[in-house]
């Protein structure tokens, strides 16, 4: 659980990153702000699954604004924290039974499903950065190095 737990302290650490370089892009539309409003409706939807919620009509792959990706962050933040804080070894085994957005039905272990959003939020950070350096900007460390240095 110690690194599941410092997974999510570095979650939240890139995120804050990333919400910093969305707040000086003008564009309305672009794809970084695509992929970070995903990172940050994935995180939601896997919360709410986790918490034994519906989540299969939401929509993951809406743009959102700057200030809802602020309130998102936060929200994230606090719900993936309250889980965390009482987690045990044992609750990380439970399976969680949910649908994704097609209505498939899928089971998976909390510990699995942690462990995922963390992969799946930094795999995107990457298509970010790449992002930003197409656009001419440049790419935000997020690396969990740099978050432990």
């Amino acid at each position: 659980m110690k690194t599941i737990m410092a997974m999510f302290e570095h979650v939240h650490w890139a995120n804050l990153r990333i919400l910093e370089i969305m707040k000086t892009i003008e564009e309305q539309k672009h794809e970084a702000k695509l992929l970070f409003s995903h990172i940050l409706l994935a995180e939601e939807v896997w919360i709410r699954r986790i918490n034994g919620g519906d989540s299969s009509p939401q929509a993951i792959w809406n743009e959102l604004s700057v200030e809802e990706c602020c309130k998102l962050v936060e929200r994230n933040k606090q719900h993936f924290s309250e889980l965390l804080a009482v987690l045990t070894e044992e609750d990380a085994e439970r399976i969680i039974h949910y649908k994704n957005s097609t209505g498939t039905a899928f089971t998976t272990s909390i510990r699995d499903i942690l462990t995922h959003v963390a992969l799946h939020g930094q795999y995107h950070r990457g298509q970010i950065n790449r992002s930003l350096r197409q656009g001419g900007r440049e790419p935000i460390n997020v690396d969990f190095i740099m978050y432990i240095r």
